[in-house]
């Protein structure tokens, strides 16, 4: 049981930084369809994972993340996205240590 609370931590984290790697790209090029379709599948996966894990707050900011992705892509809501990202990690971190 807890080798699978390890495994959901480690893919989870995995799944956060590959998150805040992709999001960094649309900074640099927000309108790119197939990326932020990736992205949404991300922060779903994200959220189901966070679930598991019987967090409450990361699924809200994921809620958050996949709203902020519907909308058109401009710098403020790529910005919007970065931060979501970094937020999450940081919970993701917190949790880690038993901070949350």
């Amino acid at each position: 049981m807890a080798n699978d609370q390890q495994s959901l931590d480690a893919d989870l984290g995995e799944k956060i930084k590959l998150g805040q790697e992709t999001a960094e790209y649309l900074w640099h090029v927000p309108d790119d369809a197939e990326t932020r379709e990736k992205l949404k599948v991300l922060i779903e996966e994200i959220k189901e994972l966070s679930a598991k894990k019987g967090r409450t707050e990361m699924p809200r900011l994921c809620d958050e993340l996949l709203e902020a992705l519907q909308s058109e892509p401009t710098q403020q809501q790529v910005d919007l996205m970065h931060d979501g990202f970094s937020r999450l990690h940081k919970l993701w971190g917190a949790a880690k240590t038993g901070l949350l």
